[in-house]
């Protein structure tokens, strides 16, 4: 008889950074506002939590991060208006967009560091496993990648990190690299995390970031964290002091297409990739593309 786990049924998107790489851009806008052609950054992360079963989000966030809070709300002057001129797609559009999820909005308080927001969820969580994903960054999966390590967890019932396979060995020391133990198929245990490795010292190609199924074990760990680089409380540091203590598994994610919109020109490239397959501007930008003398 397969094992009963708590089911993971929130998520936490931390999104209070000031965006300082995108400068002067981000001093008025969040960067999880930025666009991808008509959709900001942080709408395609909570389709991938939707997408995966999750309809409980709890976003972190800050005194200047109002906008993402006015994007998921509902709009009634700009709904009256689209209606009374008859665009039902866009109508249908907006009001899809507040009905997604339920949005719980938490100020972040606390020290600088990735670990720090996640903290801050602690009195929504509970005590029940939980999701983290990023607001600035997203993939793109068959299933969604979420859903891929949802259905780890639900077999395991352990930790779980989504996990990519990073091709150019150059870029190893961009992300965070697993030394890993096979378990089966795309499912790995992981010994330990290193971050940023040399690329000729690097335990693996696999990066293990982006999107977590934690424990509510993890808070009290970055309770009593100690900063680390930068004097900044920092996820991995806790998920390193969680290692200690159980098992933590890595799932490469299958058919994914990783999109960092974190740096300008990883941004600019995601702009163009998406802009490309989409059905009202692939043909125009391919022929505009084609036409550059470069």
């Amino acid at each position: 008889m397969k094992k009963s786990f708590p089911k993971v049924r929130k998520s936490v998107i931390p999104a209070a950074g000031f965006g300082t790489r995108f400068l002067p851009q981000t001093k008025a806008m969040p960067k999880e506002m930025l666009p991808i052609v008509d959709k900001p950054v942080i709408q395609y992360v909570v389709e991938e939590i939707v997408a995966s079963g999750i309809t409980d989000i709890i976003m972190i966030t800050g005194w200047h991060k109002r906008p993402i809070e006015d994007h998921f709300d509902y709009p009634f002057e700009l709904e009256k208006r689209l209606e009374d001129a008859g665009k039902e797609k866009e109508l249908i559009e907006v009001r899809r967009i507040a009905n997604m999820a339920n949005f719980i909005y938490v100020r972040q308080k606390g020290p600088y560091g990735n670990a720090t927001p996640v903290y801050c969820a602690r009195n929504v969580i509970g005590n029940e496993p939980f999701a983290v994903l990023w607001g600035d960054e997203f993939i793109f999966a068959k299933p969604p990648r979420l859903r891929q390590m949802i259905d780890v967890y639900e077999e395991y019932g352990l930790p779980v990190i989504s996990a990519v396979r990073i091709k150019d060995k150059s870029h190893l020391s961009r992300y965070g690299i697993g030394d890993v133990k096979l378990i089966k198929d795309n499912v790995y245990e992981i010994k330990k995390i290193v971050e940023k490795p040399d690329p000729d010292k690097a335990p693996s190609n696999l990066a293990t970031h982006g999107a977590y199924i934690l424990p509510p074990e993890i808070f009290p760990i970055i309770e009593n964290l100690h900063p680390g680089k930068s004097g900044e409380l920092w996820l991995p540091d806790a998920i390193g002091q969680l290692l200690k203590i159980e098992k933590v598994l890595a799932c490469e994610i299958k058919n994914a297409i990783y999109y960092d919109t974190g740096d300008k020109f990883e941004y600019l490239k995601t702009v163009i990739e998406i802009a490309l397959k989409h059905p009202e501007l692939n043909g125009k930008l391919r022929n505009y593309l084609k036409k550059l003398k470069i």
